[in-house]
C-alpha cells in the first residue's frame, strides 16, 4: 500500500490519464486541436495571435486545476468509501441485534 501511495504522490501513476490516451476518440480530438492551433496560428495577425495564445494558457490552467479539484473530490470519496467499509460502525448491517 505505501508503495503504491508514494507512486501516485511522486506522479508516477497517473488515474485520470491512462485510459484516455489509449482512446479512440481522445486522439483524435487531441489531433484536431493541435492541427486548428496550428492553421490559427498561421493565419492569425500577429496581435490576435497573442490573444488567442493567451486564451489557450488560460484554458489550460482553467482545465487543470478543475482535475485537480476532481481527483482530490474523488481520491475523497473513495477514502470515505473505504474508511466506510472497513473501519465505520455506525452501519445497521454491522449491528448485532
Amino acid at each position: 500500500m505505501a508503495d503504491f501511495i508514494e507512486e501516485l504522490y511522486y506522479g508516477n501513476i497517473e488515474p485520470q490519464n491512462v485510459k484516455s490516451k489509449e482512446s479512440k476518440a481522445y486522439s483524435r480530438e487531441m489531433k484536431i486541436l493541435s492541427e486548428n492551433e496550428d492553421i490559427l496560428l498561421e493565419k492569425l495577425p500577429e496581435e490576435d495571435k497573442k490573444l488567442f495564445l493567451e486564451y489557450v494558457d488560460a484554458w489550460g490552467i482553467v482545465d487543470g486545476e478543475s482535475v485537480v479539484d476532481s481527483f482530490i473530490t474523488g481520491f475523497r470519496i473513495g477514502a470515505r468509501f473505504a474508511y466506510d467499509t472497513f473501519v465505520s460502525v455506525e452501519s445497521d448491517i454491522l449491528k448485532e441485534g
